[in-house]
């Protein structure tokens, strides 16, 4: 988005005065809108819109053979596609390198065992185990992409149903798997531990959390920090131009040490309420 001088000093004062031009203060969210359970023949879906942004992810688990290195445990995998209608910077292969960031960012996160319990997708040592592919598709975009993905990803993996699986080998000790058809037979995995992204958009001498498009337009760069509902840091990245000064860094940190929890408890329970009534929003 291409801003004028004027309207970029006034988003400049506006954060300096610590009232955002739609109102908000620095360390405040849009409003966000949850529902899960949106697509068929999916182990798990959901949409969230934060703003003006909208991703939609869908996750679907296949059986196929640990890896040697790991023979007990399931994996997971991350597919973004920016769709050319969320902004006309993703026409053509406009979008193809935000999207391999966030997905880098996805995996750096998940690498961590105590993020999933990984085991638990495991069927059958070093035969079969689940693989979790998580399609994420960019609907819209209006700032704040990581936070909305991430925030996505936790809310489909909530959803998500596990089909049971049953392993009986044969006399030439040939594996022969049956995996039940029945849902409420199914299990679905502790998401308490996956973090969420909070993006931190340094304007001035200031950082902004959940920035809108305008503000990013006149942003000097972005610091993104993986966060648990602990509190605990997970991953660090900084993207796009410019620098962070070792104060701001720290205060970054200790923002989303501070704030990170909450958002956290705030979507496991509105995704608790959203299972009964379909609906869940966030303030």
């Amino acid at each position: 988005m291409t801003l004028s001088e004027g309207e970029k000093k006034y988003i400049l004062d506006s954060v300096n005065d610590d009232c955002r031009i739609d109102g908000r203060q620095r360390n405040n969210y849009r409003l966000m809108q949850v529902e899960t359970d949106v697509i068929d023949h999916a182990n798990g879906s959901a949409r969230l819109r934060i703003g003006e942004t909208e991703v939609l992810v869908c996750v679907k688990a296949e059986l196929e053979t640990p890896k040697p290195e790991t023979p007990d445990r399931g994996a997971i995998q991350f597919f973004i596609d920016c769709s050319a209608n969320a902004s006309p910077q993703f026409a053509g292969r406009g979008g193809n390198e935000l999207a391999s960031d966030i997905q880098s960012c996805l995996d750096r996160a998940f690498s961590s065992p105590s993020v999933l319990d990984y085991t638990a997708l495991c069927v059958e040592r070093g035969h079969f185990s689940w693989t979790l592919f998580v399609d994420i598709l960019i609907l819209q975009c209006g700032g704040n992409l990581y936070d909305a993905v991430s925030l996505g990803v936790k809310a489909a993996l909530y959803n998500t149903v596990i089909a049971k699986v049953a392993v009986k080998f044969l006399a030439d000790n040939k594996p022969e798997v049956e995996v039940s058809s029945d849902p409420s037979k199914g299990f679905k995995l502790d998401v308490t531990n996956v973090p969420c992204f909070m993006t931190f958009l340094r304007i001035g001498n200031h950082c902004v959390l959940d920035p809108s498009l305008e503000e990013e337009s006149c942003g000097q760069g972005s610091l993104v920090v993986g966060i648990t509902v602990q509190g605990i840091v997970t991953h660090v990245r900084k993207v796009g131009p410019g620098s962070f000064h070792p104060t701001s860094m720290e205060d970054a940190l200790n923002t989303a040490n501070a704030i990170g929890p909450l958002i956290h408890m705030q979507l496991l329970s509105k995704l608790k309420e959203e299972t009964a009534d379909k609906r869940g929003f966030l303030r």
